[in-house]
């Protein structure tokens, strides 16, 4: 009797350690991502093209799906729901979310040229808000109160964070990184919101197939972006001219930080996102202190703060249908 009773504790601690690793994969990743960015520029500037970067990341994607959907064809082999080929009129939804994503991929190499590591982790929290409203927008769903006081916390914690008081200039960030960052904020919540209407057009169709699909269309704008900006460097110093062990591991890390996120919807929750964002936004700060110099002031910890209690209020407030 006792050892049928430990079994619901083993499966309890199995799904605890699962969703603690998780947690910390997730905190690690988002974490790093900028901090990789920043470590990559070589006295100030990227040595190698970011348009490479940005395809290879898309390329990764789409290899990680293609392996993944083999492995469950080998399970349960080739449905209508989980075989790639599919029709025009499924796929040409996707390049738009594609087109939003290159153009915000590329705008987050360019901002960190007004804003520090620990400065974006902040900025880029702005995209709950574009992502809330255009919820509201285009998928009909209402916005609680407690969902919009989120929100003005969010503008009051970012605003906050970037105060300096040490400096004639109110804000660190100067208003071109404010720009970039707003731009950013609209371009992902676009994006994300379009992306999760097309995947919830057709909820029985799998994840992997609709992924990769996304992520042709973004190997494919991404090539083009490599023509129209970098063709003469490519052409002339390689593909690869510039790369380092840091520019691999940050392509690694951006590729990996989407496979995170769908581990944490499968295995986790909502909440977990929002515990690792905000322990990211104070993990980037610590190791930029010891990284890059940077100076760890009470307004950029109090604005963490606030930001923080911003996304676990707007988390845990549902939207109304």
């Amino acid at each position: 009797m006792a050892a049928i009773g430990a079994m619901p504790e083993i499966g309890g601690f199995r799904q605890k350690s699962r969703r603690s690793f998780v947690t910390l994969i997730l905190t690690v990743l988002t974490s790093s991502q900028s901090i990789l960015i920043v470590w990559s520029k070589r006295a100030g500037k990227y040595e190698y093209s970011v348009t490479t970067a940005n395809f290879l990341v898309e390329a990764l994607k789409c290899a990680l799906s293609l392996v993944t959907l083999l492995r469950i064809w080998r399970k349960d082999g080739v449905t209508d729901d989980n075989r790639l080929s599919t029709t025009w009129d499924e796929v040409k939804v996707y390049p738009i979310p594609a087109a939003l994503y290159l153009v915000k991929n590329l705008l987050q190499y360019y901002i960190f040229a007004y804003v520090d590591a620990p400065g974006y982790q902040i900025l880029k929290n702005l995209n709950i808000i574009s992502t809330g409203i255009l919820y509201q927008i285009i998928l009909k769903r209402k916005l609680t109160e407690i969902q919009w006081a989120a929100f003005i916390l969010l503008c009051a914690g970012c605003t906050t964070a970037q105060l300096n008081p040490s400096s004639d200039h109110v804000l660190q960030a100067p208003l071109q990184g404010w720009v970039m960052a707003i731009v950013m904020a609209l371009l992902s919540g676009f994006a994300g919101v379009y992306t999760e209407a097309i995947i919830k057009k057709r909820p029985s169709r799998n994840i992997n197939v609709q992924n990769f699909w996304l992520y042709v269309f973004g190997m494919i704008f991404n090539a083009f972006a490599i023509m129209t900006q970098d063709f003469d460097a490519v052409m002339n110093d390689g593909f690869f001219h510039g790369y380092s062990l840091i520019t691999v591991l940050m392509i690694l890390n951006h590729a990996l930080s989407g496979i995170a996120v769908s581990m944490v919807m499968k295995y986790a929750d909502n909440i977990v996102k929002v515990y690792s964002t905000s322990v990211a936004m104070l993990l980037t700060a610590v190791v930029s202190v010891f990284l890059f110099g940077f100076h760890l002031s009470l307004a950029f910890f109090l604005g963490s703060i606030v930001v923080s209690v911003a996304i676990y209020l707007h988390s845990t407030s549902k939207a109304r249908r």
